[in-house]
């Protein structure tokens, strides 16, 4: 079962009526256990004892908080990591009329900041901290890289519109077929022009922050979810 003290609320709103999830509303985020095979058949486990008080040092949760964290992340997977096959395995269970394998891709690569393949505690940790503690900027920063594919420090607008579309998908029976491909497309291209403020094609992190910060709506849902845990 979903572990209440893992309850997170993290969603922000970016334009008109659409929504880029960062998270899940009404979503109690927990992690499954699941054994990362290495090359050789061996099985990887975290065996590293997490630091608390560094991460205490790193993030924006109490000792408190983060031990609550660790106690429902271990007893959900002993081995102290999560892999891409497993994440999209939870994912699924909230949105089971849609497809959540594309958005949980991306989702997950803004989690895994080594990107190794594997979510640790302390990176989930430092993504949460940002997400429900962090300052605005450091929101949209998070939110930039989510959108930021290919993690060159620009966001293209076909980077855009596949992070979109793969909202529309996992939203399934919710959205019209045809709506799924016509309204992302059209957002995206008001929203990115807007962003793009010297039209050279691709938008960088300050045009992200600047365009966001000027948006009443997407700077007052960004501070909603703070403290929920």
């Amino acid at each position: 079962r979903p572990k209440p003290y893992l309850k997170t609320f993290v969603r922000q709103r970016v334009y008109s009526d659409i929504d880029v999830w960062l998270g899940c509303d009404h979503l109690y985020y927990y992690i499954i256990d699941h054994e990362d095979e290495e090359e050789d058949g061996t099985v990887a486990r975290h065996r590293r004892p997490v630091d608390l008080e560094r991460l205490l040092n790193q993030s924006r949760f109490t000792k408190r908080e983060l031990q609550i964290l660790y106690r429902g992340f271990k007893s959900e997977c002993p081995s102290g990591l999560v892999n891409e096959d497993a994440f999209k395995t939870i994912y699924a269970r909230f949105f089971p009329g849609g497809d959540v394998s594309k958005y949980a891709h991306f989702l997950f690569s803004a989690f895994d900041t080594d990107q190794n393949g594997i979510v640790s505690f302390e990176e989930f940790v430092r993504g949460l901290s940002v997400l429900l503690r962090g300052s605005a900027e450091e929101k949209l920063c998070w939110a930039f890289n989510l959108y930021d594919l290919n993690k060159d420090g620009h966001v293209t607008k076909e980077e855009m519109l596949d992070v979109m579309k793969a909202i529309y998908d996992m939203m399934g029976k919710n959205i019209p077929p045809l709506l799924k491909e016509e309204i992302p497309r059209r957002h995206v291209e008001i929203f990115f022009q807007k962003m793009d403020q010297n039209q050279d094609g691709v938008v960088t992190v300050e045009e992200f922050i600047d365009t966001c910060q000027k948006d009443e709506n997407i700077m007052k849902s960004i501070g909603i979810f703070e403290n929920t845990i």
